[in-house]
């Protein structure tokens, strides 16, 4: 077991709408961003949207125009960033409904890319990611309701932030056999400078449950992070 490691987390990455096509462009990430990345053990993405072959959706009214997915030509960015933990659990992951998943699921796999929060079921949805690193490294994602849509028994879909008992049940199975556990968020009020209190009083409970680490994305803004004790939060990145 390696004793020493570093992970690096990214915020929300897609490649609808205006980003679609950038992943030809060979400048769309500066150098100095990727020797950052490169210089982690791991690079956890979140990858915001179904990576499947899919229509490009170019709807401009209604909910509709809220719809992404990500074409799987867009691979090579994730590639180029070594992105080798994929969160998916967010609200755009089911908006190619099953297909969209199962083809993420695929593209994962093919790429080498461990996946946290979401999957064809529930079961598939709550597995940690575990890193036989620095005393082991337990990893979940969890996602906000409404939109993060929850997964069942037959059903695919998220880990919903709200299943505090199961969330329970994960981080005591990780910090059984784990020295740290870190639960990925996505989750928050989006373009807020700060987190709501019903945000960070979620984050802190994951803390008195057992975690070590919050690490929170969806806001699209940077917010502040806390330490409590020798715990942290990143409210948003």
């Amino acid at each position: 077991m390696k004793e020493k490691t570093s992970l690096v987390f990214t915020g929300d990455i897609g490649f609808d709408r205006y980003m679609y096509g950038k992943w030809d462009d060979e400048n769309l990430i500066s150098k100095d961003v990727l020797d950052f990345l490169h210089s982690a053990d791991h690079v956890i993405a979140n990858v915001e949207g179904p990576v499947a072959e899919v229509e490009q959706n170019t709807t401009k009214d209604g909910v509709q125009q809220l719809l992404h997915t990500i074409d799987p030509k867009a691979l090579k960015v994730l590639r180029k960033m070594k992105a080798d933990i994929w969160n998916i659990c967010n609200n755009h992951i089911m908006d190619a409904k099953e297909y969209g998943i199962k083809r993420t699921l695929e593209f994962a796999k093919q790429e080498n890319a461990q996946t946290i929060g979401a999957g064809m079921n529930i079961e598939e949805a709550r597995k940690p990611v575990i890193l036989d690193e620095a005393g082991g490294i337990g990893m979940i994602g969890v996602g906000y309701q409404r939109a993060c849509r929850k997964a069942d028994e037959n059903t695919p879909g998220c880990y919903s932030w709200s299943d505090l008992d199961a969330i329970q049940k994960s981080i005591n199975d990780i910090k059984s056999k784990c020295r740290w556990c870190v639960v990925v968020a996505h989750a928050g009020e989006e373009f807020t400078p700060l987190p709501s209190p019903y945000t960070r009083e979620r984050y802190r409970l994951y803390l008195e449950m057992g975690a070590d680490i919050v690490v929170s994305h969806h806001p699209h803004v940077p917010m502040n992070y806390e330490t409590v004790g020798d715990k942290i939060i990143f409210y948003s990145l």
